[in-house]
């Protein structure tokens, strides 16, 4: 299995993601990676750390997230890999619950969102998202 962080969807993962028609509330699940520093693009806040930058994102898109009738689940530290191997294990696990996919893809192109993306990758050295229904079990 390989697995790479990223910061973007790809080409497929986009053209997935806009056309595709999943109904109802889906969770993101984030597995993100820190920079050691913060690596604002304009060279501001260079004694931050790269988890400072994104906490002040997660505390902004949190709000966003709620205004559109979804809500933050948990985010924690990860402290174990308890089963399975990755070369470096990310640092924080976010979990977001939105209404639909179309909500949140929404948010994604909102002014509101633009604002704050910056502290997203400034803090960011990469990610994986995953989206999750739920059923099934």
């Amino acid at each position: 299995m390989k697995v790479e962080n990223a910061m973007l969807p790809n080409e497929e993962q986009i053209k997935e993601w806009t056309s595709g028609s999943v109904e109802g509330p889906i969770v993101m699940v984030n597995l993100l990676k820190f920079h050691e520093k913060a690596q604002y693009e304009d060279g501001r806040d260079p004694g931050l750390s790269g988890k400072e930058a994104y906490q002040r994102y997660g505390i902004a898109v949190s709000q966003l997230i709620e205004e559109l009738g979804g809500k933050m689940i948990y985010g924690g530290a990860v402290t174990l890999t308890l089963i399975g191997e990755v070369e470096n294990d990310w640092d924080m696990i976010a979990l977001a619950q939105y209404p639909s996919r179309k909500v949140m893809l929404e948010m994604t192109m909102s002014p509101k969102y633009q604002e704050i993306e910056a502290h997203r990758d400034a803090g960011l050295a990469g990610q994986l998202n995953i989206e999750t229904k739920a059923g099934g079990l």
